[in-house]
């Protein structure tokens, strides 16, 4: 099927937030990202209104004022209920199972509405997120969709929220994208030591570069509330060598405040710690981290009237790296030991090692 029809849920604009303006909420969104975090550790959602719910669905793809996107998320919570009570014999709520608003959900989880619910709406949600995730790739596998075709949708959606930052003032200067080649893709699998190494998740990459480092912290949080819902963030898949989460917290007193409000006490990043890529050099600082951008496919779909098939979801996930570093420290990880060309040699010899370990070892090109 060819292309016909494109859609993309319109989300509300929101003003700028200076670091120093924001609470307990961003804290916890910027540190999940920054740690390569999973939603599935945390025991309450932050959301205080209807609006922001609704802006958060949209940021998802889910337009809640479309009867089928409405009728597709209850049948994720279905599933989820369904799975809940036959699993573990959960006594799931009516108001949680068969909400009035899908919106309510949202709120029961984050104490906003009947505090008695709070536990098992984060529990619900917990598994719609995963439920969510199946449901994406499975659409993505049954769609006629190229590689190519998912990856000019998703640098669509990434180049706009950029854009959409820059008219707003922040301090990008410069930005790229960029998709692995074959030989980068089958390098980089042999490089890798776990015995199958399926994941490529820097297929396709966008990299940010900012004036200092101080417009880290409100670029990233944009691009939460732009273009990258918090909860799609791929957990384990964070390499953060430039923002110390503790010195974070301990800078601004509005992140100290909520120091003991926080999922993981804030020395947790101390203790489980986490190993540099072995490939960098010892002195480079980057922040990369790993997310599922929501791409919606009524382009490659029928009409949802038409739509036959068993299940009917409509968006799926598009895995891209992101890194982002202030200019200076750019600048400075492209010298010596730092350098591209440095990284890529040192990843080409261990590949090399690995094939050819008790082999002929071929001669380099004079």
């Amino acid at each position: 099927m060819s292309p016909t029809s494109k859609y993309e849920p319109p989300i509300p604009d929101l003003p700028l937030r200076r670091v120093q303006d924001m609470g307990l909420k961003e804290l916890e969104r910027i540190r999940l990202l920054l740690r390569g975090g999973s939603v599935i550790e945390w025991r309450r959602m932050h959301f205080k209104a209807w609006d922001e719910v609704d802006r958060f669905l949209r940021l998802c793809q889910i337009d809640p004022t479309r009867p089928h996107d409405e009728a597709w998320v209850r049948t994720v919570l279905a599933d989820a209920v369904e799975y809940l009570r036959k699993t573990f014999n959960y006594r799931v709520a009516d108001p949680v199972a068969n909400p009035n608003m899908i919106h309510d959900l949202f709120l029961y989880a984050s104490g906003q509405l009947d505090k008695k619910y709070r536990k098992i709406a984060c529990i619900v949600l917990k598994v719609m997120h995963v439920i969510q995730h199946i449901e994406a790739r499975d659409l993505l596998f049954r769609t006629a969709l190229s590689e190519a075709e998912l990856s000019e949708l998703v640098a669509e959606r990434v180049a706009s929220a950029v854009a959409d930052a820059r008219s707003k003032g922040l301090a990008i200067v410069d930005f790229s994208d960029s998709i692995k080649t074959r030989e980068s893709v089958i390098t980089k699998l042999i490089a890798k030591r776990e015995s199958t190494a399926a994941a490529i998740y820097d297929r396709t990459r966008f990299r940010i570069i900012v004036a200092e480092r101080d417009d880290v912290l409100p670029v990233l949080y944009f691009l939460l509330q732009r273009l990258l819902p918090f909860n799609f963030v791929v957990p384990n898949q964070s390499d953060n060598t430039l923002i110390r989460f503790k010195d974070m917290v301990s800078t601004f007193p509005n992140f100290k405040k909520y120091a003991k409000q926080l999922h993981l006490d804030v020395d947790y990043e101390e203790r489980e710690g986490k190993p540099h890529n072995t490939f960098s050099g010892s002195t480079y600082r980057v922040l990369n981290f790993v997310a599922d951008v929501p791409v919606r496919l009524d382009a490659f779909l029928p009409p949802p009237e038409d739509d036959d098939r068993e299940r009917k979801g409509r968006l799926t996930l598009a895995t891209c790296e992101f890194q982002v570093v202030d200019e200076k420290t750019a600048q400075e990880n492209e010298r010596g030991e730092n350098s591209h060309e440095r990284y890529k040699q040192r990843q080409l010899d261990v590949v090399l090692k690995r094939l050819s370990r008790g082999l002929v070892v071929p001669k380099h090109k004079s």
